[in-house]
């Protein structure tokens, strides 16, 4: 079973890839980790309080794809070292552009059995006005998607 993780440096796309390495175990399968580089999204504020420091930096506007790049080969790293505390090694991969529609085109392009996100849990209401990208990835998918909180 191949296995592809997408993260954002949440604590809730650690649990994603850390249900994904438990069920690449069981299956005998791999893990591909993903992040989707995306400068063109800013988002400068909004209604929801920041409750971590994710939520805060994701509310800083990304001045250069370098910037987005280097953000992104960290928090890839990151997730690399946390599965090796798992006890498991994954490949990782730099997108580029949307979220969803990377990850769901890689994903398929790639021929992955399977897609793991976390999310997050905005308020209903939040959720409503700017979508979840959870939400869209399972909806765009052409393979299955778990969903991790």
């Amino acid at each position: 079973m191949d296995c592809l993780v997408a993260v954002d440096g949440s604590e809730e796309s650690e649990n994603a890839l850390a249900y994904a390495a438990d069920i690449a175990d069981a299956m005998d399968g791999s893990i591909t980790v993903v992040y989707a580089v995306n400068p063109t999204a800013h988002d400068e504020g909004g209604d929801e309080p920041t409750v971590s420091l994710w939520d805060a930096d994701q509310r800083l506007v990304l001045e250069s794809i370098d910037d987005a790049e280097q953000r992104g080969l960290e928090l890839l790293e990151n997730a690399a070292d946390f599965a090796d505390e798992l006890g498991h090694d994954v490949e990782t991969e730099l997108l580029y552009g949307n979220p969803v529609a990377a990850v769901t085109d890689f994903a398929e392009d790639d021929g992955f059995d399977t897609i793991f996100v976390g999310h997050r849990g905005r308020s209903e209401r939040a959720g409503l006005m700017i979508g979840s990208v959870a939400k869209s990835i399972v909806e765009r998918a052409t393979v299955p998607v778990t969903v991790v909180r």
